[in-house]
């Protein structure tokens, strides 16, 4: 079984930073996609970055230019550096490990990280 442990969300001023840390842990697929996405009240979730294994990013146009996602294949973690942050950046942050072995799809998440950000 596969776990995800999140860490570094918070409470941060308008214009301020957080990083976001993900840790897999147990039987993890070496080739995979690990992303964050957030959900803010009321609202469904959406992805924010995700990055392959081999170091393809993609994010959504809200946070791009300010959020930059990485990983370390080594440790199997992933991290969200979150710049210049806006209260409607406000959400419970949640990471996610995805992979298809054998065809067969194998979809992770972490327990959710909240970031609140104030005006």
């Amino acid at each position: 079984q596969v776990q995800l442990v999140e860490s570094g969300g918070g409470l941060v001023q308008a214009g301020g930073s957080l990083r976001l840390s993900c840790a897999a842990s147990g039987n993890v697929f070496s080739i995979n996609n690990m992303g964050w996405y957030r959900q803010a009240p009321g609202k469904q979730r959406e992805l924010v970055a995700r990055i392959t294994s081999g170091g393809i990013t993609n994010y959504a146009d809200a946070v791009k230019g300010r959020f930059t996602i990485s990983r370390d294949n080594a440790k199997n973690t992933v991290y969200l550096q979150m710049n210049s942050l806006k209260p409607e950046d406000t959400a419970v942050y949640y990471c996610n490990l995805y992979y298809r072995k054998y065809s067969i799809p194998y979809d992770y998440w972490g327990q959710g990280s909240q970031v609140t950000v104030s005006s």
